[in-house]
């Protein structure tokens, strides 16, 4: 995942996946499927709602459906993003919905999210995030039941741009498995 700012208010994100199946006859491994999504801070500091964001998203099949690196599915989705500051701690909550095409076979063709989530310092350059997240149940041919879990772990600011982060999911309903991630956010500069 790409991020760019492209104005004070606004962002652009590239997503994009590889994947590589092993324990699969054969192995399989190809890209998955690739979207944008523009974010838009439309209020600052309002009352409730802290930073208010809107983020218009679309994705676009060129993964395998078949292999399972892609869904088949072309996806227009809606992100609200509530950030809040206090210091150097911060609180987001966000709402999603997503609108997928097909028949629903191998997507649903609705799906909704919402995640509660926060993070700050805890030592020097040593902090920690924290996340509760719902996938709520979704109907059609792939319909699946909904899904709560709790996402949490350290983050290392290794510099004011770089900083590296991993932790474990726990599964609190449905279908989530545990897991484990590890990621790297590089702030590259001004374009």
């Amino acid at each position: 995942m790409l991020k760019f700012g492209i104005a004070p208010r606004l962002q652009i994100e590239l997503i994009g996946s590889f994947q590589h199946f092993s324990g699969t006859i054969p192995d399989y491994s190809g890209i998955g499927d690739i979207g944008a999504a523009l974010k838009w801070r439309v209020l600052e500091h309002a009352p409730v709602v802290g930073d208010l964001a809107l983020q218009p998203s679309l994705k676009f099949p060129t993964g395998s459906a078949v292999h399972g690196t892609g869904t088949g599915t072309t996806d227009v989705g809606l992100l609200l993003i509530s950030s809040h500051d206090w210091g150097g701690y911060a609180l987001d909550i966000n709402a999603g919905y997503t609108r997928r095409s097909g028949d629903g076979s191998r997507a649903p063709k609705d799906a909704t999210l919402w995640t509660v989530s926060s993070g700050g310092p805890v030592y020097k350059r040593l902090g920690w995030v924290a996340e509760f997240y719902g996938l709520p149940r979704t109907t059609g041919p792939a319909g699946e039941e909904g899904i709560v879990a709790f996402l949490t772990g350290p983050t290392v600011e290794v510099e004011k741009w770089l900083v590296f982060d991993a932790g474990a999911i726990f599964p609190l309903t449905g279908a989530q498995p545990h897991a484990l991630y590890a990621g790297l956010t590089w702030n590259i500069g001004k374009l």
